[in-house]
Parts: C-alpha cells; structure tokens; sequence
C-alpha cells in the first residue's frame, strides 16, 4: 500500500510542478480564468528567481514560473502560511515579471500578459465564503472595461469544497489532490489516480519514491512549517491580547474624559447652587427687613390711629359736633359716632 507525502510542502510541490511541465500546464488550465481558446498548449520554465525575504516562505523563491508559447507568463505559488503582506507579494512578483519583459526601449505592445496563481493553505479571507478570487485590472463602474496586463488567482484550500467549483472537473481534482492527500494518506481515491495527470502527481509524492536527501528535506520542511505555524499561532494570540488590551485602554480612556467630563459640569452645578443659596439667602434678609419694616410702619400708623381717636373721644367728651371732630382728627363721621 503506498504512503503518500503532503503535495504541499515546499519539496513535493516543487517536485510535482516545478519539474513536470506538463502537470504545471494542466494545473493552470484548470484554474486559471482562460477562455477555452486561450488554453495553455505548452510550457517552459523560467530560472527560479529569489524575491524579498518573506518570515513565512522559508527560501523566499517563487515556487514555479513559467512561458507558454504565446510568451505568456506563469507565476506558480504554494503558500503554508498566509501573511497580510502576502497580496502584496504576490503583486510585486507578477509585475516584477511583467515589467522585466521589456528590454531598454522596447515597445510596449509587446507585452504579453502575466498570471499570477497563488495556492494558499490558510484563509485571507474569513469574512468571504467563496474559495477562490480572482483580481484583474478592470473599469469599477464598467466592469467589461479591462486592461490586460496582470491577472492574479488567489485559492484558499481550508475553503475548498468539491461542489463550489463542479462544474470545472480538472480544477476540483487537482484541488483535491492538493487537499486530501497528505501523510495519512494509504491510498487514493479512484477518481485521482485514474486522472492521468493527477494519477501522475500522485505518483511522484509517494513516499517511496523520493531519495533520503529528499526525505531530509522534506522532514526539515515540515519542522520548520510546524515551528512557524506555533510562531504564528503566538503572534495572533499575542495580537489578539493587545487589541483587546488597546481596546480596553481606548475605553478607560474615554470613561476617564467622561469622568472629567461629569466632574466639571457637576463642578459647575454646585457653583450655581451656591450662587443661587447665596441670592435666596440675601433675598431672604432683604424679605425679612421689609417685613420688619412693614410691621414697624404698621406699628406706627396703629399707633397715630390710635391718638385720633382717643383724641376724637375727648372732643366728642368735651360736646363737639361731629364735623368739627372730623375735621380736626381726619377721622370720617361713621368712625366717629362708633367711638
């Protein structure tokens, strides 16, 4: 029973695609967004070209590249590890590709356009059901408005499910293969090793098959992939505690300017109530001498009331006629003749 080696690792991908043109050229066909007119008939690979140094792609080289005989080019990558910089790169490596077709004074009519496949076992996108994504240079109002030029394929394998692309036979069985076959694997599923191209895949990444220097390799491979995808676990838990964290701080922050906040308008609030006590405090004395005011101006008029009429009594006493008394105390007749 064979025992099959991950077709992802650096070394079996590689083995599988990067010496094999004609699964390189079938692997393309198959997802690459071609017209049926456009397929690829052939290809011959390019020098593997070393790129920037990428923490998360152990020999920083592009995995695969390649011209058909349209002078179309390939770039071919496998990535373990999806890093946010990775569209970037991906980016930078099809127009590195497309700019360097053109020798000093060359004309530009004679670039031919550059596809950019990248095979990811990571998501990008978690946010989006779909698996595969498809980035070309187009008019955003007028979407049949295109410049040729880079197209890039983005394929997140976690997302792959055999039904989402059906109706591409080539694209789901290559996606399985990348998939399905792994370290556990004893045996095949029928419909892969009865795929010619496929059945051939599976072939080269038998376990069996490779040298003890391409075993070493391949163990080195999966080490490094096991300590980076631990490193990279770490630094998404240790992000994930400082977005909480700076979360958090943003939070204490604004309850603190909140807090200022309420201080000083209660600040303000207990100036005016003491500013309000202090004028009900002196509109109360001042209510208080009016009323002492008006209870001694009462006093005194009750009092000169008073005098009249004990005034008006001794003239009334002494027989003097009414009017005379009215006249001399103010005092009217009625009040008078009452006393």
């Amino acid at each position: 029973m064979a025992k099959y080696l991950d077709p992802k690792a650096d070394l079996t991908f590689k083995k599988v695609f990067g010496e094999h043109e004609d699964l390189v050229a079938s692997l393309l066909n198959a997802l690459l967004p071609l017209p049926p007119d456009a397929r690829i008939e052939g290809v011959e690979y390019l020098p593997a070209e070393v790129i920037p140094d990428d923490p998360l792609h152990k020999d920083s080289i592009v995995d695969v590249r390649c011209r058909d005989s349209r002078g179309r080019q390939f770039v071919v990558e496998m990535q373990m590890i999806w890093a946010p910089d990775f569209n970037q790169r991906a980016l930078f490596n099809a127009a590195k590709a497309y700019s360097r077709q053109l020798p000093a004074g060359g004309d530009y009519a004679e670039l031919k356009p550059v596809y950019s496949l990248n095979l990811l076992n990571d998501v990008m996108n978690p946010d989006v059901p779909e698996c595969y994504h498809h980035y070309a240079l187009s008019h955003r109002t007028y979407r049949d408005k295109t410049i040729d030029g880079i197209q890039l394929v983005f394929v997140e394998l976690p997302k792959f499910r055999p039904q989402s692309m059906a109706e591409r036979k080539m694209a789901v069985l290559w996606l399985r293969f990348l998939t399905e076959i792994n370290e556990e694997t004893r045996k095949a599923p029928p419909e892969l090793a009865e795929n010619p191209d496929v059945g051939k895949a599976l072939e080269i990444v038998e376990e069996s098959g490779m040298t003890d220097e391409e075993r070493a390799r391949y163990d080195g491979f999966v080490d490094w992939l096991r300590r980076e995808r631990g490193r990279a676990r770490r630094e998404k838990e240790l992000g994930d505690v400082e977005a909480r964290l700076g979360a958090a701080t943003a939070e204490l922050k604004t309850a603190r300017a909140e807090l200022d906040t309420a201080t000083a308008e209660l600040k303000t609030a207990t100036a005016e109530r003491d500013a309000a006590t202090a004028e009900l405090d002196t509109a109360t004395a001042e209510l208080k001498t009016a009323t002492a005011e008006r209870d001694a101006a009462t006093a005194e008029r009750d009092a000169a009331v008073e005098k009249l009429r004990q005034t008006a009594r001794s003239l009334k006493a002494m027989g003097l006629p009414v009017p005379q008394i009215a006249t001399a105390t103010g005092l009217d007749a009625a009040a008078i003749r009452a006393l």
